[in-house]
């Protein structure tokens, strides 16, 4: 099972590393990243391996609500979001 993590807000340090550090004390393991930096605006979206993870998705969810402040953060499983990106 997999979940896409999309992060946007204004750009500061350390986003990328609070974000992986949340997902492996989930043990939600990171398989992809693709980020970039927008005129300020940090935009990343990560694809993660959470068949082993010790949270819910609501539960990492929150837990990145919480030690990622200021940035616009959604999880989602990987069928949900290919549901929505379907033509």
């Amino acid at each position: 099972m997999k979940a896409v993590i999309s992060v946007f807000g204004k750009d500061n340090v350390g986003i990328l590393a609070k974000v992986s550090t949340t997902c492996a004390a989930a043990n939600a393991n990171v398989l992809e990243v693709t980020q970039s930096i927008l005129d300020n605006y940090f935009v990343m979206i990560m694809l993660v391996d959470i068949s082993k993870m010790n949270k819910t998705i609501e539960q990492l969810q929150a837990d990145l609500d919480e030690n990622v402040a200021d940035m616009k953060i959604q999880v989602m499983h990987e069928d949900i979001f290919n549901s929505m990106h379907r033509i």
